[in-house]
């Protein structure tokens, strides 16, 4: 059985709360006792240390547990400098400090998005007395070198990584076990709409709830595309709409459906070939094959497309979310113990911006019954 753990979040809470008990009771906590609001449940979260640095100020540290999952998280301490203060209408300001990341698409505030705010002010505005006025600094000292190592740039976040998520707990993704709580969501839903959206993560979650999709319709599936387009098939689920960061998206247009890069990572492929069947010429192939990233090769296509006129991403694009259809149709028919899908599937591809670039005529068509 998998382990579960916590979300950085809680990590980032638990650090804040041990530097206000010093603060206000100058004794060190080994345990912090965590509201996680998202779900309903206390977590006991060990403290590694706490030191008072003035009569003011004081840093606790607390070190990443996601459980069993693949984060590279796992481990990593948390900071927490927390201090009096006596300007301001807030009674808890939240800053970023270094390991944080920054939004570049929101004026370069610190990645630390509603669920970390929510949890941070909760859990720290009942430990004050009315008057009493704190701010809190989050710090990742191995932030800005983790961060390397994840997409955070694809979605404009940079320098650091992001304090995100809906719920403290942190599931483990990529474990069987995740992939039967998925399943079970998917199960409760197919018994109430015929029409699904498959999200793989927080971030076409939150996007598609922006654009007015009924959240009860969305499903999330993490990286387990495949197993779960085959169980709303099984389901008797009649239309999917699969909406996804388009360097995920895109590896179902070649085949691959559990989209984990520790699994299989054909994107640089995938665009590289739609290039060529667009027409596009051999160095501009060479270099969107050698972009560092799907997002990097993203942006040479619309600079192609700004300095000739012409019209590149549109006709790459709509060729992969086309494919991406088809191969879905394929892998279900494949797995169907009839041999024919039920389900039909489209889908929608978005940019680091969270600007979808393109619709396959199935999700255009899909969309207009969501919205």
């Amino acid at each position: 059985m998998s382990r579960s753990g916590y979300t950085l979040p809680v990590f980032a809470c638990a650090a804040a709360v041990a530097a206000l008990h010093w603060l206000r009771d100058r004794q060190p906590l080994t345990l912090a006792s965590i509201d996680l609001i998202e779900p309903t449940q206390i977590a006991e979260i060990p403290i590694e240390q706490v030191a008072g640095l003035s009569e003011n100020m004081a840093l606790a540290i607390t070190r990443s547990d996601p459980g069993d999952n693949l984060d590279l998280t796992k481990n990593t301490p948390i900071w927490a400098l927390l201090e009096w203060r006596e300007q301001g209408d807030d009674a808890v300001i939240i800053k970023g400090g270094e390991g944080i990341g920054r939004q570049m698409n929101a004026d370069d505030k610190p990645a630390i998005y509603a669920y970390a705010q929510r949890l941070l002010q909760e859990n720290l505005q009942r430990m004050l007395a009315p008057g009493q006025k704190i701010t809190v600094t989050i710090i990742l000292p191995e932030g800005r070198s983790l961060a390397v190592r994840t997409s955070n740039s694809a979605f404009g976040v940079v320098e650091g990584l992001s304090l995100l998520g809906t719920t403290g707990i942190s599931q483990p993704l990529s474990t069987p076990d995740q992939l039967a709580v998925f399943r079970a969501e998917l199960q409760n839903k197919a018994s109430l709409f015929e029409t699904l959206v498959f999200c793989i993560g927080e971030n076409g979650l939150d996007l598609a709830r922006k654009l007015g999709i009924n959240p009860e319709q969305l499903v999330k599936t993490a990286n387990w595309l495949g197993p779960m387009l085959v169980e709303a098939d099984v389901l008797g689920v009649k239309e999917i709409l699969l909406f996804g960061y388009h360097g995920k998206l895109m590896k179902l247009a070649g085949g691959i459906f559990h989209t984990h890069h520790y699994l299989a990572d054909g994107r640089r492929e995938i665009l590289a070939a739609h290039c060529a069947i667009a027409g596009l010429k051999s160095p501009d192939i060479q270099a969107v094959f050698n972009s560092a990233t799907a997002e990097a090769a993203l942006k040479y296509l619309k600079s192609l497309d700004a300095t000739t006129g012409s019209n590149w991403v549109n006709q790459v694009y709509t060729a992969i979310a086309e494919t991406i259809d088809v191969r879905s149709q394929e892998y279900i028919q494949s797995h169907s113990e009839k041999g024919t899908a039920v389900t039909v599937c489209g889908s929608i591809l978005f940019d680091r911006d969270r600007k979808i670039i393109v619709k396959s005529k199935t999700a255009a068509l899909l969309m207009g019954k969501l919205c």
